[in-house]
């Protein structure tokens, strides 16, 4: 515990105004939370990049149709992005330079598969160019079935835990402090097993020393122990 203290922001040497960590993904337990992030350090970078952030906006159809009654559009477009496929609707900012993660597989024999990693670089606009597929998402039985059209992107400034899952990770910024009607409290472990060493991580604030003494789940022990093997060397590391 003590040991990871020094690797709260504020101590000597660690702080998020300075690089990497001020270009290291943050990783939350929260979806509405990583989308604020990721909204607020698009504008953030596209300020200091002197560029306007470009905008898309997904397009929902119903029975074939475009949605066009506002009403409904404006509930289609605000629907969080956890039940739409990961399809942003209303704002998908994107900033040159930008780290994205893909939300489907593109083109598996390319490695363009759901939760690649990647920069967006640039949006080429081609009146020749074969549309995307559109992603039906059901609703119950006494509802409209809805379909969406959108780039299948989602910024990578913040991360879910649950999302990073599997993933080892450069440099992260994580948090500790857990939501107070989370259901599994272990969930401590997974940011702290997105490194190698310690030093590749920060803590974005103080937390409660209890987070660290609770027993992880079965499925957790399991993720630890296939990063172990993957890197023997990960406990002496740290």
């Amino acid at each position: 515990y003590e040991l990871l203290l020094t690797r709260v922001v504020g101590q000597s040497s660690v702080s998020l105004h300075e690089p990497p960590w001020n270009q290291s993904p943050m990783l939350v337990f929260r979806n509405e939370i990583r989308r604020q992030l990721n909204h607020r350090s698009a504008i953030h970078n596209a300020v200091q990049a002197g560029c306007n952030p470009m905008v898309c906006a997904a397009q929902d159809f119903c029975k074939g149709k475009p949605v066009e009654e506002p009403a409904l559009l404006k509930k289609l477009l605000e629907l969080s992005d956890s039940k739409t496929e990961h399809l942003p609707g209303l704002l998908l900012p994107l900033v040159p330079g930008m780290s994205v993660i893909l939300t489907q597989n593109i083109a598996i024999e390319l490695g363009l598969i759901n939760g690649m990693n990647g920069i967006f670089r640039q949006l080429v606009y081609d009146t020749d160019s074969v549309s995307t597929d559109s992603i039906s998402i059901a609703f119950p039985m006494n509802a409209t079935y809805t379909k969406r059209r959108a780039l299948p992107l989602v910024p990578a400034y913040s991360i879910t835990t649950h999302k990073s899952q599997g993933q080892t990770l450069n440099k992260v910024v994580i948090d500790l402090k857990l939501p107070k009607d989370t259901d599994d409290i272990a969930t401590v472990y997974v940011p702290l097993s997105r490194v190698k060493r310690l030093n590749d991580l920060i803590i974005l604030r103080h937390f409660d020393y209890k987070v660290l003494v609770i027993k992880p789940s079965k499925s957790q022990v399991a993720e630890i122990q296939r990063e172990h093997t993957k890197s023997p060397l990960l406990v002496t590391q740290f």
